[in-house]
């Protein structure tokens, strides 16, 4: 028996400005799993899985913050060439 996956809805959380044009930070409960990715603006390009497992807002928000600054230093995503 195969488990049917559920995703709700994806909210943008933040967007940025970086090397390769805009893009934003999505949040998005899949499988009951809080998710924050990297997008494009748009769609297309490669996007990165940021954070999983958040508990709460407050943790949500200072990671937003954190990437968001991190990302202000470098001029790209901070999650680029990490693989």
């Amino acid at each position: 028996m195969v488990k049917e996956s559920y995703a709700g809805r994806a909210t943008v959380l933040a967007t940025y400005d970086c090397d390769e044009g805009s893009r934003q930070l999505v949040g998005q409960r899949v499988d009951g799993i809080v998710r924050i990715t990297d997008r494009r603006t748009g769609g297309g390009g490669r996007a990165y899985l940021v954070e999983e497992g958040l508990t709460c807002m407050t943790e949500l928000q200072a990671i937003v913050a954190d990437y968001l600054e991190k990302a202000a230093e470098l001029g790209h995503p901070p999650m680029e060439g990490w693989f």
